[in-house]
């Protein structure tokens, strides 16, 4: 008895010692990127505004600067990445199996990913909500008269909106047929064809797809707000110092746009006697950096090469794109939005 007691005690202990080294062998992400000299990020490709490639195969777009951030951050060059194109439902398997550093595409914040994907989400970088899109000559303008109708709704896989759309649906008590699609594509060729009558996604991605339809006055996204969906960067959680600098790399751009601090204008400041700037830029004796095991001036590098929180959004999303989306809850706080870093200290 003692004998099979003193072995079960063996067993459990090689057991213990065995899962602790692979917790100890997990994670070292930002050795990895500086040892291949490039940060590998999954990205949208089929949702302009955000996520795509141009016509020279190059991807751009907010959450793809997102990804541009971390990599000056870390490696002082923007364009030391490589992108991953990844459908919703591939997100979490590239996270867990290494195909991927981190993920930057419209993914939202929510209490099961946030535990069963094994990851830790970063800042919320845009304040989005769930909204429906139909065509003007389907006669609807809200979502009540288009919960009187029998339809087929269009959604995509792998996504919370599956869940609020019948969520809504049940609420309203109303006859709708949910059909999913893998990518934003898909659904548009669907939608287009006349296969939903109706299509449902972050507020942002109809904006976007409604802009660059062949013909965007010929579909009208409804008023109704129907989910709230924080959206923003995501990284494995076994490396809390790569999910720091992601973090503090996002409140870095916040906190530069709090402060004035532009790509034209950042030379202004390198010799600026406020605090509050010398922090953030690492200047003088402040070692902002040190604290992530990164450049002191990480920031500059990338405010330099990216711009501010405000740029990003502008050059992407801003009034003199396409899109013409207002800033809203995504301003300043200062500006009565949602927008608050915490404090580089």
């Amino acid at each position: 008895m003692k004998r099979l007691v003193v072995f079960s005690i063996l067993l459990m202990a090689m057991f213990v010692m065995s899962t602790g080294l692979a917790a100890a062998q997990d994670g070292h992400i930002v050795e990895r990127i500086r040892d291949r000299g490039e940060l590998i990020c999954g990205v949208n490709s089929v949702l302009p505004g955000f996520g795509t490639q141009n016509d020279a195969g190059e991807f751009e777009g907010f959450d793809v600067d997102i990804c541009r951030a971390v990599a000056a951050a870390i490696l002082g060059d923007a364009n030391a990445i490589a992108f991953r194109p990844l459908t919703a439902a591939e997100r979490p398997t590239a996270l867990a199996g290494g195909e991927i550093d981190m993920l930057s595409r419209n993914t939202t914040w929510t209490l099961s990913r946030d535990t069963e994907w094994g990851a830790t989400f970063g800042p919320t970088t845009f304040y989005d909500g769930q909204g429906i899109m139909v065509k003007v000559e389907f006669g609807v303008t809200n979502l009540a008269e288009l919960g009187e109708e029998s339809i087929t709704m269009c959604a995509t896989a792998g996504t919370t909106t599956e869940l609020n759309i019948t969520d809504t649906a049940d609420r309203l008590n109303a006859d709708w047929e949910l059909s999913t699609f893998q990518d934003f594509d898909a659904i548009m060729d669907a939608y287009e064809a006349g296969a939903c009558d109706a299509f449902t996604s972050d507020v942002s991605s109809l904006v976007s797809r409604k802009a660059t339809s062949a013909d965007p006055a010929a579909h009208l996204i409804l008023p109704e707000v129907i989910s709230k969906e924080p959206l923003g960067p995501v990284s494995p959680q076994n490396d809390a110092n790569f999910a720091d600098i992601i973090r503090w790399t996002v409140w870095g751009l916040v906190t530069a746009e709090e402060f004035g601090i532009t790509s034209m204008n950042i030379g202004d400041y390198m010799d600026s006697e406020d605090a509050g700037v010398g922090r953030l830029l690492g200047l003088g004796d402040n070692v902002a950096g040190d604290y992530l095991g990164i450049s002191d001036g990480f920031m500059v590098d990338v405010i330099t090469q990216l711009g501010n929180y405000g740029e990003i959004y502008d050059r992407w999303l801003g009034p003199d794109t396409i899109f013409g989306l207002e800033r809203g809850v995504n301003a300043l706080w200062t500006d009565g939005g949602l927008l608050y870093a915490a404090p580089f200290r």
